[in-house]
């Protein structure tokens, strides 16, 4: 296989000549007589027995070509591609022509990886968010505590408010008669929540326990019951039991329950070195996205569209990869959200565009920076990934060629040069 000429048509685009020799050729048309031979019934034969000489001579020599043809080109036009120095990312058209027994060559045309500019990625200035723990911050934390340690208690000396949760049993009506899905026993609302219709919640507010009333609703346009949209209704109450969330107080009995500290000043500094942390990391991401979005604010070039929503199909397959991890696949996920692989993958293409945007700009700065990992730290790549899917380090070896490793650490120093020369604020 050899690469005949590779010619430039437009932005990105190439039309690559390619010659596959006859014995590649012969060798793939062999392949292909041997599967498909079991189809086959020649008089005088048992099928799937015939000789490929009888067979050709029958249906004619080039019976087994246009599929010996398919089976040549991912490894020709790969092997043109490298000669040719093109990282091709889509084929967009094949065709073939001179096809003999001693080979045949195709035209092919190719969609490139593109050679993007980018300047002054380093010096860029960021804002780093503030890692600074306040006592509000604590309190806040301090508050979420109580409100997992909440209990409900009765109340029986007042009337409902908005907050509480009441014991109702309902029942709809539209034009005198009731609907079906409108009635309930025993229902426990949490008033103020919005769950319900507009107006429902709001005019249990003020009644009391044990008390009967109606009240009277307008179904939404955008309902999901069709006999409903737009509907006026009333619903009859009655309303059973009215509860309030009440919070423990915050003391040392409070932290001793929620905590290995003993009293509640050592209880807001161990929350305090809690949040630090975690502020710090918020802080870090912050900062990558920052930088992230700056780096490719300044990539100039044009990026073919393949490329974008070639990450996209990736980013599902990574998808699907993990909803498998958890007992799920990609269908079963469309199913149960009722959304369209088309709209799943639609939403994905923002982020395959800045994913795609970003490892053509640090690959480029790679380039121009001449960031190559060494062979301690590519061995070390492959150690580490070892480790995490349980492997032998050869047999990652075998599934992920050096080039790759090699490539993704470069990516990885050159984001790390750009971030040492960020002008952090």
């Amino acid at each position: 296989m050899s690469l005949k000429s590779s010619t430039l048509k437009e932005t990105n685009t190439y039309e690559v000549e390619v010659s596959v020799d006859g014995e590649t050729f012969g060798a793939a048309v062999d392949k292909v007589y041997k599967k498909e031979v079991k189809k086959i019934n020649v008089p005088g034969f048992r099928k799937g027995k015939a000789p490929r000489m009888i067979i050709e001579k029958m249906y004619g020599a080039e019976i087994f070509y246009d599929d010996a043809m398919q089976d040549c080109y991912p490894a020709a036009l790969d092997e043109a591609a490298k000669e040719a120095g093109l990282k091709v990312i889509a084929v967009t058209a094949l065709e073939a022509e001179e096809v003999s027994k001693d080979g045949f060559t195709f035209k092919a045309t190719v969609v490139v990886e593109p050679e993007i500019e980018i300047k002054d990625y380093k010096g860029i200035e960021v804002e780093q968010m503030s890692t600074e723990v306040t006592e509000d911050m604590i309190d806040h934390e301090i508050e979420h505590v109580r409100e997992r340690n909440s209990r409900m208690v009765t109340v029986d000396d007042r009337a409902a408010e908005d907050g509480d949760t009441v014991v109702i049993d309902f029942e709809g009506f539209c034009d005198g008669e009731a609907f079906e899905g409108g009635k309930a026993e025993n229902y426990n609302i949490e008033l103020g929540s919005g769950n319900f219709i507009p107006g429902f919640e709001e005019q249990i507010v003020g009644h009391n326990t044990d008390e009967e009333f109606t009240i009277d609703v307008k179904f939404p346009e955008e309902y999901q019951a069709e006999n409903l949209k737009g509907k006026d209704a009333q619903f009859k109450i009655k309303l059973h039991e009215i509860k309030k969330k009440e919070l423990p107080e915050v003391d040392d009995d409070f932290v001793k329950d929620v905590s290995e500290k003993d009293t509640v000043a050592e209880y807001r500094e161990e929350l305090k070195g809690q949040i630090a942390h975690r502020l710090e990391h918020e802080a870090e991401h912050d900062l990558d996205d920052k930088l992230t979005a700056a780096v490719i604010e300044k990539v100039e070039g044009e990026i073919p569209r393949q490329m974008f929503d070639n990450e996209a199909q990736n980013m599902m397959r990574e998808m699907d990869m993990r909803l498998r991890s958890q007992g799920m696949d990609m269908n079963t996920y469309l199913k149960y959200t009722g959304m369209e692989a088309d709209a799943v993958l639609e939403m994905y293409k923002p982020e395959a565009e800045k994913r795609v945007k970003m490892r053509l700009a640090l690959e480029k700065i790679a380039k121009l920076e001449e960031i190559k990992p060494t062979e301690e730290e590519v061995e070390a790549e492959y150690k580490r990934m070892a480790d995490a899917y349980r492997m032998d380090v050869e047999k990652v070896k075998d599934i992920i060629p050096a080039e790759s490793i090699t490539e993704d650490l470069s990516v990885e120093l050159a984001m790390k040069l750009v971030k040492d020369n960020a002008v952090i604020k």
